[in-house]
């Protein structure tokens, strides 16, 4: 009796083992990355005082040392001092800045973290699709993003804030989540653009792989460097974003603490009581620098080029 030849199991295998060496160079490169950006010293460190800064802020409820809100009209208007208790000094209703700050600071991180994420998620997959498919697909998706660019901004956040409950924090995230995609969109594009012709693709097909597990399994994974990178420096984006809306009154609203709405209040009094701008302006600083150089660290870890020393 004649066998049947058993092509369909050996290309089957070839498959396997291309999509297992495929794992192995991925797991090599993010070693290599991960060596590269523990050896960049300014990004270790400003991760080290994002992480300490970001920590406190989020556990504000339990070290802050009095009530975000918290009234003594014994202590109006001091100037930071460690032998008053009061390290960041009190506002003209006697309210501790140093707990007022670890709060403002709790919601612009939670703020900018939720912005970051939503902006990658959606900028990930328009841009992945659209570097897929090309042609008519590309064409629409890539106008809606300069639909999205040519927005007036201020105008969208305001109209936007109306509808979703001005003054939230969480609105305004998603507000500004929905602003902010179309730098990812664009950069996942283009390197979708390219990939989509490598041969490890070009197999995928020939197995029989979907669109989605493509994009999914090896469009998406082969770009993620470039979507952790511009991810990281949204959060710092997001940050001077949020704080200069509520500075102007159009983001998060009192009594929720947030550091731009500090800012605001006290700029009427900045001459004599200098501690209410400087306090809170000193964070968003130091966040955002901590931000771009860790996204410095990643930018050279991540990239193929660089070397081991960098």
């Amino acid at each position: 009796m004649t066998q049947t030849p058993a092509k369909p199991q050996m290309r089957h295998t070839e498959g396997q083992d291309e999509e297992k060496a495929d794992n192995v160079a991925l797991r090599s490169q993010w070693r290599r990355a991960l060596r590269s950006f523990l050896h960049h010293k300014l990004a270790m460190t400003s991760l080290v005082v994002f992480v300490v800064i970001s920590a406190a802020a989020l556990l504000a409820p339990w070290i802050a040392p009095y009530g975000v809100n918290q009234l003594n009209l014994d202590s109006v208007s001091q100037s930071p001092s460690f032998e008053s208790g009061h390290i960041f000094g009190t506002d003209k209703l006697g309210r501790d800045y140093f707990t007022r700050v670890l709060f403002g600071t709790q919601t612009s991180v939670q703020v900018a973290l939720l912005v970051a994420v939503i902006s990658t998620v959606v900028g990930s997959l328009v841009g992945a699709v659209s570097g897929f498919y090309g042609g008519v697909i590309d064409n629409i998706l890539m106008r809606i993003v300069d639909f999205v660019v040519t927005l007036p901004f201020l105008a969208v956040v305001l109209v936007a804030a109306a509808f979703l409950g001005g003054g939230s924090p969480w609105a305004i995230a998603v507000i500004l989540g929905l602003i902010l995609w179309t730098t990812i969109a664009r950069v996942v594009r283009g390197q979708c653009l390219s990939l989509r012709e490598a041969e490890y693709v070009q197999a995928a097909r020939v197995l029989g792989a979907g669109d989605v597990r493509i994009i999914f399994r090896h469009l998406i994974p082969n770009t993620i460097g470039p979507i952790i990178v511009n991810a990281t420096l949204m959060v710092a984006q997001a940050i001077l974003l949020e704080s200069t809306l509520s500075f102007l009154g159009f983001g998060v609203e009192p009594p929720t603490p947030a550091l731009g709405n500090l800012i605001s209040d006290g700029q009427g009094s900045m001459l004599t009581q200098w501690w209410l701008v400087v306090m809170p302006g000193m964070v968003i600083v130091i966040l955002s620098l901590a931000i771009n150089f860790i996204g410095d660290g990643l930018r050279d870890a991540l990239d193929p080029t660089a070397s081991d020393g960098e």
